[in-house]
């Protein structure tokens, strides 16, 4: 993988790794030229999103944790990744962006926008009247139960995607493509039926990145990677071209290359491209700088990793 300094005028079907601001790029996109789109933009929370990388070393005399056998050891904190997650117009921000998105979806698109109970609402009014009220299909609730609770309110433990199809009569849907899910009661349903399991309804329990688990990147807003391959699953062919323009840690692209798509991945700051580039350096994206790409830090791609996070 290489930098190519400077905005790339050619849009090849191949995976590609875009640093930089999102809506120069998706200006220089041809109409029409993506099959499917997933954002997880920020959810203007008013808080620096914020996750520290650790690293632990033996050390019997002053170590602060108990590991393997009962070993201690002692915690070094070897940095963080933070990015602040305020907008004062937050939908000022978003709108042509979403004005974008819908211009460059294929007749037979979707998109998917993930978010949280703070900005839905709005966010929704706003693609209602970028795509249209008859294109809204479905709002999917992720709920999982982690974490701490509120003792003054009922704790949110949920997030919410609304899905929208550019023409809502004539869309990429399979539905045979679903992941079946158990039974709640498999002894009222016959054998048959519990083996295969169920369909998932639009409230699906998925829990989110295990804190110690494989797939931790350390990006502070990570997403499971099975909550994004039952969408591009069922809504994308192969071969089709995904796009993510808030990128983050590259989970949309995994799963779409595990699944025989394309991704375009967009992504200003140098941390989250750093990630990208290395969780998906086996299927050799193409990466690309383009203006507005955050100099908050130095970034070399051939760099690796001091450590893994934890």
């Amino acid at each position: 993988m290489r930098v190519l300094v400077g905005p790339q005028v050619d849009h090849p079907r191949r995976h590609r790794i875009v640093w930089g601001d999102n809506l120069p790029f998706l200006q220089a996109l041809p109409d029409a030229s993506v099959d499917f789109i997933y954002i997880d933009p920020p959810f203007n929370t008013g808080r620096v999103q914020r996750r520290e990388r650790l690293r632990t070393v033996r050390d019997p005399e002053q170590g602060d944790r108990t590991g393997f056998q009962g070993h201690r050891y002692r915690t070094l904190k070897i940095g963080s990744l933070a990015f602040a997650d305020l907008f004062d117009d937050y939908l000022a921000f978003l709108e042509p962006r979403l004005v974008q998105a819908y211009r460059v979806l294929r007749p037979q698109g979707s998109l998917f926008v993930h978010l949280d109970y703070r900005e839905v609402h709005y966010v929704k009014v706003l693609l209602d009247a970028i795509f249209g009220r008859d294109a809204f299909k479905n709002e999917i609730i992720w709920a999982y139960d982690y974490g701490g609770r509120a003792k003054r309110r009922w704790p949110a433990k949920h997030d919410n995607l609304l899905w929208y199809a550019k023409d809502p009569r004539r869309y990429t849907f399979h539905y045979e493509a679903m992941d079946r899910i158990p039974y709640m009661a498999p002894g009222l349903v016959g054998p048959e039926k519990a083996r295969r399991g169920k369909t998932p309804t639009d409230v699906w329990w998925h829990t989110i990145v295990p804190t110690r688990g494989r797939e931790r990147t350390g990006y502070p807003t990570q997403k499971p990677l099975g909550v994004l391959e039952r969408i591009i699953k069922v809504h994308t062919n192969p071969g089709d071209i995904v796009l993510d323009f808030f990128a983050g840690s590259g989970t949309t692209g995994e799963a779409a290359a595990r699944h025989g798509r394309i991704f375009w991945l967009v992504d200003r700051h140098p941390e989250a491209v750093r990630i990208m580039h290395r969780r998906l350096a086996a299927y050799d994206p193409r990466l690309e700088r383009w203006p507005g790409a955050h100099e908050g830090a130095a970034f070399d791609p051939a760099a690796r990793e001091e450590t893994d996070s934890v």
